[in-house]
């Protein structure tokens, strides 16, 4: 379906729009290259974006007498989108502060809007904590997406499964051979129950030193995770809708906490899908390791890996060297991906 064609006067009032808050930014920044250049802000010194407000952003000072204190600044706008997990050079000014740069990112997780405009979520991160639970029930194509979506950005992921105080032999017949598939492929897997103590020690371990992103379904039980993990935070947690079973949003921020026992976690909005209509589809299959072995081996350039003589995949779940359900489940993916392709604007 072909994009609406907007009217004369409905372009003429976009561009105004548009054109007033260019306007707006640029009266924004030429105020505060007056301050800079009167004087009247500290010297520049190292920060850490803790969460992120609109035009201001939380910054943790991490050095000189104000380090570990937390000051809402304003940003110049010719920053671009800074996200919480950034770094930062900073000045302090009577009424907070201001960012002045942003270093360079070695990582960053983004995800794509309604729209299919990307959209940076948090940075520098280490892990990606995939949190999944007994309930709500865990599909693995949601957990394949988050581990699409982590393997092309180059941050390792986790995944978590939490609430195993709430197992029964029928949730066991589903969830033990998920979780062992994902062990095989090599990916690191923790269970966990906040309300039974159980696994904690492990996942503290593996957060120390570390910058940590929690993702995933909302009511899987992230904000009770963290509020285990950081006593006194307190976190607002979000029951289980007794019909749906799906849980209500509770984070409407990304924000970064410091884990007692070393290293940094960000807690991201709960999402009850992921999606990647941003990604090529020739891309999704780097997103699964465990195919980039066959990756060029099949017998025909442009293989689909449908029913084509040696396709290298097909052949790879028939001797079992590659699981069927995943590779359902990436078939699943392009599927979405031709369902909803991103419109360029007309």
């Amino acid at each position: 379906m072909s994009k609406r064609k907007l009217t004369r006067r409905q372009a003429w009032r976009i561009e105004k729009i548009q054109a007033e808050r260019s306007k707006r930014a640029d009266r924004r920044d030429s105020h505060l290259d007056a301050r800079l250049e009167g004087g009247d802000l500290g010297p520049e010194q190292d920060g850490l974006i803790i969460s992120h407000f609109g035009r201001q952003v939380d910054v943790e000072a991490l050095q000189g007498n104000d380090a570990g204190q937390i000051v809402r600044c304003h940003m110049r706008t010719n920053l671009g989108q800074l996200v919480t997990g950034d770094r930062v050079v900073w000045r302090a000014s009577n009424d907070g502060g201001v960012v002045v740069a942003v270093r360079p990112r070695h990582s960053e997780l983004q995800r794509p809007n309604n729209f299919g405009e990307l959209k940076p979520v948090a940075a520098n991160i280490d892990y990606i904590v995939i949190v999944f639970a007994v309930e709500p029930r865990a599909h693995a194509n949601l957990i394949d997406r988050y581990l699409v979506a982590a393997e092309l950005s180059g941050i390792e992921p986790v995944l978590l499964l939490n609430k195993v105080d709430l197992l029964t032999p029928e949730h066991e017949r589903y969830l033990l051979p998920l979780l062992e598939r994902y062990r095989q492929i090599g990916y690191r897997v923790l269970t966990l129950s906040t309300a039974q103590q159980q696994g904690l020690d492990e996942l503290k371990q593996l957060l120390a030193e570390r910058i940590s992103v929690f993702v995933g379904q909302s009511g899987v039980g992230k904000s009770s995770l963290i509020n285990t993990l950081l006593p006194g935070v307190d976190l607002k947690v979000g029951e289980l809708s007794e019909q749906t079973r799906k849980g209500r949003h509770t984070t409407t921020t990304a924000r970064l906490f410091h884990l007692p026992d070393g290293g940094d976690l960000i807690d991201s909005p709960g999402i009850r899908e992921f999606a990647l209509w941003h990604i090529d589809a020739e891309r999704v299959i780097e997103g699964f390791r465990e195919f980039h072995d066959l990756i060029g081996h099949c017998r025909f350039r442009d293989c689909q890996h449908e029913r084509e003589p040696g396709c290298a995949f097909k052949e790879a779940v028939e001797q079992g060297r590659v699981s069927a359900e995943r590779f359902d489940s990436y078939k699943q993916i392009l599927q979405s991906l031709q369902d909803n392709p991103i419109r360029s604007p007309s």
